[in-house]
Parts: C-alpha cells; structure tokens; sequence
C-alpha cells in the first residue's frame, strides 16, 4: 500500500463567531502557531488560513488531506461551516481542537472525526506517530490509549482521560511557528500573540452563584496550602466560575526567557509590527518559580517575580525594532491583586503608553466573591490609579448577565464604570456571559442581549456613554499606527491600527500603504470604538 504524505491545513477559526470578525480583526493567536510548530518539528510543513479564507470559493481545500480547526465555543457555527465544505472536497480526516474541543458533543455538533482537549500538542504528537503523519486516523484500539482526546465508535463517542499538564521544562521545549504567520493577509499589522505563560494561579471557587449551593465554604480555595487549594472536596471547578483556563490547563507554568525572545525575534523578521505577551495574568510570569515544586495555586501570594519581569521586558525592549518605535511590544491582562507600587513601576518602565486590562466583571464585593474571582472592585482600582501613574493605559471589562447579577450588582457596576473611568482607565470592555465547558458555570443559560435584559442594558449604555467620553478626549492628538486594509463599509478610508493598541483609526488617502507605520492626528469620532484621523505626511 502507497503511504500518501500529510499536507495538513490548520483552520483558525477563534473568535470568527458567525462568520465575520467585527471587532478583533487585527488579533492572530498564539495557538494555531504552537500547533504548526509540532507539526514542523516533526518535518511536516502545514499551513494555516484563516477560516474566513479558507472558506473563500478560492480557496482549494482539495491540495489538503488533513484538516485541523481551531475554535472558541463562540464559533460553533462557523466551524461547522468548515467542515461541511471540508466533506464536500476532501477525504482527509478533520481534527477540531483549542476551547471549543472541551464539549464533549463537539464531534457531533461540528462533525469531526476527533478532537483534542487542553494541552494538545503533546497528544499531536502521539498521534502523528501512529499514523496521522499520513493522513489516517489512527484505530479505536491505538486511540484508547491516548489520553486528552475525544473520538467516535461505531456505538458511541468515547472521551477519553485528559492528559497530565505539562510541566515547565517540557512546556518550554515546544517552538510555535513564525514561519507560518505570513499565511494571515494582516500579518504586518496585526497584533501577534506570543505566549509566555500557560495556566491561572486563580484557584479559588465560585461560592454562592450556583442554581445549587454546591459549596460549604470549607475556604481551603482561598486559605489552605497550595496542594490543598489543587482540588475541591466538593468537585466545583477551579478560578472564575465563568472560565475554564485553570481546569483545561491548570495552574501557571512560565517559558524561558530566552526561548521567548526567540520567537519574538524571528516574527520581527517575518515582517510583524506589534506584539503582545499573551498570558492569562501577566503578571504571573516567573511566580511559579518562586514556589517550585509546588503548585501556584495562589493568586495574591507570593507577590510578582519582579526580577523575572525585568528580565523579560529589558531584553525584548532592546531588539532593534521595538528600540527603534519600528515594532510595539505590549502586554494584556493582569489581576489586580498583583498590581503592586512596584510592578507597576516596572511595567512603567517598559511598557509606557501601552494599554493593560484589569478584569472587574462586576463592581459588587459581595458578587465578586461569588463568582470567584481573586481580587475585589476596591484593588481593581486601586490598580487602575497605580498603573495610570506610571504611564500605562488601563483598559478595564466587566462582564453583563452573570449569574448572580441583580439590581444592586447592577447598580455597583455602573458606578465602577464611573469610577474607573475617574481613576484613570482609558477604555470599557463589555462582554456577554457565556457559559464554556469545564467552568463551575458549564450548565448556565447563556446571558441575553443587553437589548433585551433591562439590567444588562443599564450597564451597556453606562460603558458607551464612558467610552463616547474617552474617545471625545482623542481629537487633536497624535497617534502612531500601522496601515492596515481598505474599511469595508467605505472605501475612501483605510483601516489603521495604534501601534500601542488603542481605537480603530479610518484614514483617507491610504492606497498603496498596507504594512507602513505612520503617525495619525485624530480629527473626529465615528463611535464608541472608532475615529478619524488624518495621516501625517
């Protein structure tokens, strides 16, 4: 029997929800990369597409013979669009992998062949070695023993176990591709995750927001050692209730600096302009070092690995690019219990004028503990004050519809809106509860539009009006941006990007600069998430 080789296709699907990117269009992820790297390491060149491409009419799916998907639970319907056109073209077998690969009905609800849950690029491998490297999925035989994996019988779907967490040192010897990077067309204007750490330190439980008490407030979540804190005796699954970060890929493990430098460098050269750190908290960064062998299941103590920090921030602040305001380097989210006087000096130090999230999700003390979350609205604040001090631009979400959520949540989260925006936030990021497999909240409805919850809608229209606000207080300034396509409902305008992150920019008179780092002056607002500039000659 002729072996044919694999030329498998990696679908980036995360975040297309329906089908069409609205407000994250320059965001390319860490994961579809750090699969394509195992692929690479194995000597197999796959490529990726975004799913909005690889759905185009001229797109030949039929040069591939392996498909490979990675989703959110968001984008179920988009994903099963996908593989309806796979079957149409193809024979290979299609893989679904990343969150969305949690549900254990995603075979059925996507019609894939198999799908990878959590960490997957270790269950990848033992995979290709017993015969996805040619295209074939392996038997039910050799599939029962491969742990983190979900795949059909002719009687059922089994799930099997999920696989051991990786460990630091074997984490850190995975190399994510950047080879690949240039497969999506805003490659040069996006903002191109790396992650630098894997996993929450957030092991607290959700107390008080199930349909049924669950929880006799034993507190070994938020008091006991970082063993204990590992497991609960009551089954509810660690951190946020709304998130499944610490069960899918449990507590904090950090890469060396020295392989994230790498990585950085070699997207600098592929052409990319912005980068940001990826990390659930990234202020977790280096922590786990300071408990090994233990388990970082604390997210307050112990304090930020400051020298760790400096470390990394000094050493990629200084490749050429970013010295030279040529590339950006920008961070995400952080937790603001670790916001201390001294991390936000040395976050100052290298990252001023760059943009970092604080997540409230609600502003009621009482409704944050029940949901789990690891710091109060009070230290949110308190670090939205310490990081605007020290030049950053905090950006701060809360979530509508969570459970729990009532008239007087409501009403403290309107008035941290406010608060926020007076401590010094620069931006509202609102987003929908939805409920995600393996989260203490995986059997809740899932929140209705703010339009039509009068309770959600009072906390929408208190983040537009801030955000108006904010944006109104841009006219006149000078911003540095990166040019990124034609704007779709106008053509006379381009789309910019900020190179710190920051409001979409429509300029004119853009034709022909795709990819240039330019400065903008800012003339007028579109909305509450977009306005005008004019480019600076």
């Amino acid at each position: 029997m002729r072996h044919v080789p694999v030329r498998p296709l990696i679908v980036d699907a995360l975040a297309y929800g329906r089908g069409k990117r609205q407000a994250t269009r320059d965001v390319i992820g860490a994961g579809p990369r750090s699969i394509a790297g195992v692929l690479e390491s194995t000597g197999i060149e796959p490529r990726i597409a975004p799913v909005e491409a690889a759905l185009g009419r001229a797109f030949n799916l039929s040069a591939y013979n392996l498909l490979m998907v990675s989703g959110m639970t968001s984008d179920i319907p988009t994903v099963r669009k996908m593989m309806r056109r796979w079957r149409k073209e193809s024979e290979g077998p299609a893989l679904i992998g990343g969150p969305v690969a949690s549900d254990a009905e995603i075979l059925r609800r996507v019609d894939a062949d198999l799908a990878v849950t959590g960490e997957g690029e270790l269950a990848l491998l033992e995979l290709l070695s017993l015969g996805l490297n040619e295209g074939i999925i392996p038997g039910e035989d050799e599939l029962s023993s491969v742990k983190g994996i979900i795949y059909g019988t002719d009687a059922e779907t089994q799930v099997n176990p999920l696989r051991p967490r990786m460990g630091r040192i074997e984490y850190d010897e995975l190399t994510p591709s950047t080879r690949t990077i240039s497969s999506y067309p805003l490659f040069r204007a996006a903002r191109v995750y790396v992650e630098v750490l894997r996993g929450c330190s957030n092991y607290h439980r959700a107390q008080g927001a199930l349909p049924e008490e669950t929880c006799d407030a034993c507190n070994l979540c938020r008091s006991g050692g970082l063993e204990t804190r590992y497991y609960c005796p009551h089954g509810v699954p660690p951190g946020c209730g709304y998130c499944s970060v610490p069960s899918l890929f449990g507590p904090p493990k950090s890469r060396s600096v020295e392989k994230i430098l790498e990585e950085v460098e070699r997207l600098l050269l592929e052409g990319v302009r912005r980068v940001v750190l990826s990390a659930p908290g990234f202020l977790d960064y280096g922590r786990d070092l300071l408990v090994e062998p233990e388990p970082l299941t604390d997210p307050r103590s112990p304090q930020p690995n400051y020298d760790a920090l400096e470390r990394l921030l000094s050493r990629l602040s200084n490749l050429a690019p970013i010295a030279e305001g040529e590339a950006s380097l920008m961070i995400e989210n952080l937790k603001g219990d670790l916001v201390t006087e001294r991390a936000a000096k040395v976050l100052g130090q290298y990252l001023s004028g760059t943009p970092v999230n604080i997540g409230f999700e609600t502003g009621s003390d009482i409704h944050s503990r029940q949901i789990g979350r690891s710091s109060t609205p009070r230290e949110n604040l308190y670090a939205v004050r310490r990081l605007r001090k020290a030049g950053l631009k905090p950006y701060v979400y809360f979530v509508n519809g969570l459970p729990g959520q009532n008239e007087g949540t409501v009403k403290a989260t309107v008035s941290a809106i406010d608060d926020s925006v007076a401590a010094g936030a620069s931006r509202i990021i609102l987003y929908r509860f939805q409920p995600l497999p393996m989260s203490a909240f995986q059997d809740l409805p899932r929140a209705p539009p703010a339009a039509r919850d009068p309770l959600s809608n009072r906390v929408h229209d208190a983040a537009v009006r801030a955000n108006s606000r904010l944006k109104e207080k841009l006219i006149g300034s000078r911003i540095r941006v990166v040019v990124a396509e034609p704007y779709s409902r106008d053509r006379r305008f381009h789309v910019a990007y900020p190179m710190l992150h920051g409001p979409v920019v429509l300029v004119e008179q853009a034709q022909g600069l795709e990819g240039e780092v330019l400065d903008v002056d800012v003339s007028g607002v579109a909305s509450d998430r977009v306005v005008k500039g004019t480019l600076v000659r």
